[in-house]
């Protein structure tokens, strides 16, 4: 789908009810590279030229680790953005950023503008949400792990249908391999994608406290017969190529891309890399189920980032940002994001747009991400995490599993050693945010 000049404006001059009486900047801060930089910029375009009272200026800062590092920073020096885009892990971290954050429900409330949360889909808001039901941030790119898998592969070796559990899995990577591939499945983001999201869709904990929503007290539980048990099968079977790690975030996306491993467990999001990579005809579907763990999968959570606004501002420029962030989630510019990156509508109707348009009969597949966020109400284990010093924690995690892939440890031991040393910095934050 293409979003036009003209489309944009007139969603930008549907969705501005203020005004101001000279042009003033908003400057968003954000950590979209490449692609999709280009298109934080033609969003941002496209609403500053249906209306001539506000200009919002994006502003790449980095992977998000440096954009929230910066922003902090800049607080601190009083020359804070507007908008600044934090990746969900931060969440926590943002929260107790006491003065810092202007919560988007405030924001909307403040500016006079209209704003209904049950527009937006439970799994994608409630992560962002207080105790009382308030929007902390605004959701923009939010994406959930799929599993992709090559189709023209799985047709050369005889398999029809891409797996549903873990057992299918791994009887399709042999067959992968005895077709003459030499890799069976690779996955990302590990951590998000092998304890956050396994312990969501088979609804265990991966901590105490609600998963952190409950409290401070929070203590990490994810060392768990379960994932132990998974874990230590995947690092089992490397020695005979059904699975290989192609290293932290989106690393080991060329692994797939290549044609070198039929499946790949990671982000919805990366559905227009794969489609500008791929020599071959690719799917998505559902993550595995584990049915020594479970009989039927609850939900995924979600990754990606939201913006949160910034306080410190003058507070004629926050109608601007009110207006901005209406903007942001119409359903027309939701509905072209999502099909142009393969990040999730955040809202029903621009889920229900793309319907209309034909997109997922076109695309079939590219519903994935909201199937499996939306396939059961979400539960406590199932919500997403609220844990402090998680950015630093998930690199914990990562040299713990790294361990293990290398022959170091075994899951036991990496997984307790993770949790040990997370624990440690969990305790930290309650300390200091007390």
């Amino acid at each position: 789908m293409k979003l036009s000049t003209l489309l944009l404006g007139s969603i930008a001059a549907a969705a501005l009810g203020t005004s101001a009486f000279a042009q003033t900047e908003i400057q968003w801060w954000h950590a979209m590279g490449g692609a999709n930089g280009e298109r934080v910029d033609r969003i941002a375009a496209g609403f500053n030229e249906s209306q001539s009272d506000y200009v919002v200026v994006p502003s790449y800062k980095g992977n998000y680790t440096e954009t929230m590092t910066a922003a902090v920073a800049a607080f601190r020096a009083h020359e804070q953005p507007h908008i600044v885009q934090v990746f969900e892990v931060g969440t926590a971290t943002m929260m107790a950023a006491e003065g810092a954050v202007y919560p988007i429900s405030d924001v909307m409330a403040d500016s006079g503008t209209a704003f209904d949360q049950s527009v937006y889909l439970p799994a994608v808001v409630s992560y962002y949400q207080t105790s009382d039901g308030d929007l902390l941030s605004m959701p923009f790119n939010s994406s959930t792990p799929v599993l992709w898998y090559n189709k023209d592969a799985f047709a050369a070796a005889g398999i029809e249908n891409p797996p549903t559990t873990w057992d299918e899995l791994n009887a399709d990577a042999q067959k992968l391999l005895d077709s003459g591939m030499t890799c069976g499945y690779s996955f990302g983001w590990q951590s998000w994608v092998m304890i956050e999201n396994y312990g969501a869709w088979h609804n265990i904990p991966m901590g105490t406290q609600e998963n952190g929503f409950a409290g401070l007290d929070t203590r990490f539980t994810f060392n768990n017969d379960a994932v132990v048990n998974r874990l230590q099968s995947i690092a089992d079977s490397q020695e005979s190529g059904i699975f290989k790690y192609g290293g932290r975030r989106g690393d080991s996306l060329s692994l797939f891309t290549s044609g070198e491993c039929g499946m790949w467990m990671n982000s919805s999001a990366y559905y227009g890399s794969i489609k500008d990579q791929a020599e071959f005809a690719f799917g998505q579907t559902m993550l595995p189920l584990d049915t020594d763990v479970a009989d039927a999968p609850q939900n995924s959570i979600i990754g990606g980032a939201t913006l949160w606004v910034l306080r410190g501002k003058d507070q004629g420029d926050y109608a601007g940002v009110a207006a901005f962030m209406n903007y942001l989630s119409s359903p027309e510019v939701q509905a072209w994001w999502h099909q142009e990156t393969g990040y999730v509508p955040i809202t029903t109707a621009a889920s229900d747009l793309s319907r209309e348009q034909g997109f997922y009969d076109e695309n079939p597949g590219t519903d994935t991400a909201i199937k499996e966020l939306s396939l059961n109400e979400p539960t406590p284990n199932s919500r997403g995490l609220r844990f402090g010093n998680f950015v630093q924690i998930r690199d914990i995690i990562n040299e713990e599993m790294e361990a293990l892939w290398a022959g170091d440890k075994t899951a036991r031991e990496a997984m307790d050693t993770a949790v040990e040393r997370g624990n440690a910095l969990l305790e930290k934050f309650e300390a200091a945010n007390n």
